[in-house]
C-alpha cells in the first residue's frame, strides 16, 4: 500500500465506529478527506448523522457528499471525532495543524466525548517533533509575539528554526480565523505537556498544534491494512 492507500484504509476502519443518529467532528487534511468521502457513502445509503466540519475546506466537502451539518453553537455536544494527525506519538499526544485548521480542530476536538485519529504508519512516531510544529498566532504585535515564543520554547527545550508560513505567492498564510502561523522545527520534543502548557500562556498565540489527552484511538494505516490502538486510560 502506498500511502494514500493506507490514510483511505485507516479511514475505512473509523467509519466502523460510526452509529447511526451521532454528532460527529470532522477533521481536516488528506487523510480526514478519505473519511468524509466514506461517510458520504454510507450517509447516502441511508446513515442518518450530523456533522461539525473544522475548516470551510471540509465543509464545502462534507455538504456536496450530502452529510447533514451543524454547528457547536447550535450542538455543542459531540459523540465523536475522527480528524488525521501530523504526527502521533505511543502517549498519543499529538501534533496538528499541517493543514492550518488547529485551532478549529482543536475546539471541536475538546467538544467530543472521543476523538479517534487516523494516520498512515509513517505518521506514527517514538517522539515528536521531527514535523514542525503549528503556533497559530495574532498578526498584530507579530514581531513581539515571535521573541516572546523564542523564549517561552527556551525555557522548555532547545530551541529550533521558526518560520512565518507563507503562501506559494509569499504572502503570509491565512487560516480560517484570519490569523497566521509560525511553524517551529524542533527536531524532537521531549515533554509536549510542559510545552503545550507554556506556549498557551503567551499573548498573542490563539492556539498551537500539540494535542494532548484529546485522542482515544488511533487508527494506523499501513502495508498490511488498518491496526487499532486504544489509549489504556481513554478520555
Amino acid at each position: 500500500m502506498d500511502a494514500e492507500a493506507q490514510k483511505r484504509a485507516a479511514a475505512a476502519r473509523a467509519v466502523e465506529y460510526v452509529q447511526p443518529g451521532m454528532r460527529l467532528g470532522l477533521g481536516t487534511g488528506s487523510t480526514a478527506k478519505h473519511f468524509v468521502d466514506l461517510l458520504g457513502e454510507r450517509v447516502r445509503a441511508g446513515l442518518k448523522v450530523v456533522g461539525v466540519p473544522t475548516s470551510e475546506a471540509t465543509h464545502a466537502q462534507a455538504k456536496a457528499c450530502g452529510i447533514a451539518l451543524t454547528t457547536l453553537d447550535e450542538t455543542p455536544e459531540l459523540d465523536l471525532t475522527i480528524d488525521g494527525a501530523d504526527e502521533v506519538a505511543p502517549d498519543f499526544s499529538l501534533i496538528k495543524g499541517g493543514g492550518g485548521a488547529l485551532l478549529r480542530e482543536k475546539i471541536v476536538a475538546s467538544a467530543s466525548s472521543r476523538m479517534i485519529v487516523i494516520v498512515d504508519a509513517g505518521k506514527w512516531v517514538d517522539k515528536l517533533g521531527a514535523f514542525a510544529l503549528p503556533i497559530e498566532v495574532v498578526p498584530f504585535g507579530f514581531g513581539a509575539t515571535l521573541r516572546a515564543i523564542e523564549k517561552t520554547i527556551g525555557s522548555v527545550q532547545s530551541l529550533g528554526p521558526m518560520k512565518l508560513r507563507q503562501t506559494k505567492e509569499g504572502h503570509p498564510f491565512v487560516t480560517d480565523g484570519g490569523h497566521w502561523i509560525v511553524d517551529a522545527a524542533l527536531g524532537r520534543i521531549d515533554d509536549p505537556r510542559a510545552l503545550a502548557h507554556a506556549l498557551s500562556a503567551v499573548p498573542g498565540v490563539m492556539e498551537h498544534g500539540l494535542f494532548i489527552d484529546l485522542a482515544s484511538v488511533v487508527i494506523i494505516g499501513g502495508p498490511d491494512g488498518a491496526r487499532t490502538v486504544e489509549r489504556p486510560a481513554s478520555r
